[in-house]
């Protein structure tokens, strides 16, 4: 055991005290001590791996570099520790949120974190996995206990999280910005660029490979990294890529013009930001404005945003909007036009997934599928459990309607995209591979008929025993231990080459550009099959041309 280790490069370089023939050695804090282009930094070893938090990937986005790009952070002297977390992004927190928090919200960060097997000499650069969250763009941090990146590098691999700015804080367009000659706007999604780019000059030192980088995220964590893919200025960033349940479809968060309403009418993302400074008593669109916008409190900013209040704010904010330069079209428009960088990609979502309806009758939720209505209707209610019924809030028709309006939803937010991404991205020439995730733990099947939404992600990074959805460890079966075990190794495989499969696993195969196959996550194991709600997706997918 080394107790005094740091890596330079790629070559381990360490020292014992007893190597050292001084009377009274300076006691030294234990944990490795790593190199870094701005300065170094100390961890700490949790058996074979070495674990990093809170490393700063850019200055902190306080005062001016409020609603700027990602500054370079000042090289720091000495050794500065890294073993917790740092801030989560300001937000307001979601009660019901699968993966909570394990710091206090604040400002001040953009911090990463990097879990790596401990290094031995003369080895290889190992694979590298960054990961993006979720939380709908106004929601969550890289702390949550299920986030851990321990298993990934126990199996090989270099592990990096990270926080992005969020809400109003990530995506801002008042336009006295656009006029300060920076980049406006999409802040969160700099953000995440920076963060690769750190990867890029550091990930060595800590034994990874930068040419074999897989960025992946799941529900606004995938809608990034297809938006990643799409942007032309994370090109060379990453080499694969992993979606779960991030939609790809315009139908569900699509970017918002920057300064013209949007095709259904919505307002301008500079309208959204004009509109907000209003509300707190700010006149202008000038550099007074903007300043004063810069000095109200950062709970002023956060006005109660967050999951449950987001579409009620949409007036005054927007989301991620099309600069022109990150963003330059809807990731469906650059797939389609086959202009997505070139990678292999996993992409999936879950049987219970996400999905919205604002339609107020049965009427008005089959109206969009047109011709195909009475075929819509068979589809998503085989059992026509919805005979007779017309309103949603009728009893006793309302239940039978609303999980209709699921179905529906699910897979016009989630099911359909991931299968259209997939199948442009193998009309581009690349590798492509679909999942769906079935399967709920036992502790927890009698509460839900499907997978929810996000309920793949302990499975994923095999922290079962984090998880709520494993009633927080409790009750997990041989079965649930099983499942997590292959879906990890397939996520660990196709970081290493690009490709899902290995040992001991059954087959998956690639999509073709108009196939259906995929690999089912269900309770009797991973399933290589054609997808089972294939007349659904076909239906819905007339409707999203």
């Amino acid at each position: 055991m080394y107790s005094n280790c740091r890596v330079v490069g790629l070559s381990l370089a360490c020292a014992t005290l007893a190597g050292f023939a001084t009377a009274a050695p300076t006691p030294r804090p234990a944990g490795p001590v790593v190199q870094t282009a701005a300065g170094r930094i100390r961890g700490a070893q949790r058996g074979g791996e070495w674990v990093f938090k809170g490393i700063p990937y850019a200055r902190p986005p306080l005062g001016r570099r409020r609603w700027a790009p990602p500054q370079t952070l000042a090289p720091w002297r000495g050794v500065r520790a890294a073993t917790r977390f740092g801030h989560d992004c300001m937000q307001k927190l979601f009660p019901g949120d699968a993966a909570p928090l394990r710091t206090t919200p604040s400002e001040d960060c953009l911090y990463l974190n990097v879990w790596a097997p401990a290094p031995r000499r003369n080895a290889a650069p190992l694979p590298v996995m960054v990961w993006i969250y979720g939380g709908g763009f106004v929601n969550g941090g890289s702390s949550p206990a299920p986030y851990s990146g321990r298993a990934f590098a126990r199996d090989g691999v270099v592990f990096v999280s990270f926080n992005y700015r969020l809400g109003r804080f990530g995506f801002f367009a008042f336009p006295a910005l656009a006029r300060s000659g920076r980049r406006f706007g999409n802040y969160a999604f700099m953000d995440q660029i920076a963060a690769l780019h750190w990867v890029q000059r550091n990930i060595a030192a800590f034994g990874g490979n930068p040419g074999q980088v897989t960025v992946f995220g799941e529900s606004a964590g995938g809608a990034s990294v297809l938006d990643l893919m799409s942007s032309p200025l994370a090109r060379g960033l990453f080499a694969r890529a992993i979606v779960e349940s991030g939609g790809g479809r315009d139908s569900i968060l699509p970017p918002t013009p920057l300064d013209h309403p949007g095709p259904h009418g919505q307002p301008s993302a500079e309208q959204d930001a004009i509109t907000f400074a209003r509300q707190m008593g700010i006149p202008g669109t000038g550099a007074r404005a903007l300043a004063a916008l810069r000095r109200l409190p950062a709970s002023a900013i956060e006005h109660g945003l967050n999951m449950a209040s987001m579409f009620a704010q949409r007036r005054i904010y927007s989301g991620p909007l099309l600069d022109g330069t990150i963003i330059v079209n809807s990731a469906e428009e650059i797939f389609r036009q086959a202009k997505q960088a070139a990678a292999p990609l996993m992409i999936g979502a879950n049987s219970a997934d996400l999905g919205f309806t604002f339609a107020p009758t049965m009427t008005a939720l089959l109206a969009p599928f047109g011709a195909h209505a009475a075929a819509a209707r068979a589809a998503f209610d085989p059992g026509n459990t919805t005979r007779g019924c017309t309103r949603f809030a009728a009893p006793p028709c309302s239940q039978a309607l609303r999980a209709v309006a699921q179905r529906i939803g699910k897979v016009k937010a989630m099911l359909e995209p991931a299968r259209y991404i997939a199948r442009e991205n193998a009309l581009a020439g690349e590798p492509a591979y679909e999942y769906r995730f079935s399967y709920v733990a036992a502790a927890v099947r009698s509460k839900f008929s499907g997978a929810p939404h996000s309920s793949e992600i302990p499975y994923v990074f095999d922290t079962l025993r984090h998880s709520m959805w494993a009633a927080f460890g409790r009750g997990l079966t041989a079965r649930d231990e099983a499942i997590a075990g292959a879906m990890h190794a397939y996520w660990v495989h196709f970081a290493k080459t690009g490709n899902p499969n290995g040992a001991g696993l059954p087959h998956w195969s690639r999509i073709g550009g108009k196939g259906n196959q995929l690999m089912n996550f269900t309770w009797r194991g991973p399933r290589p099959e054609t997808d089972p709600g294939r007349r659904q997706l076909d239906l819905v997918e007339q409707i999203q041309k």
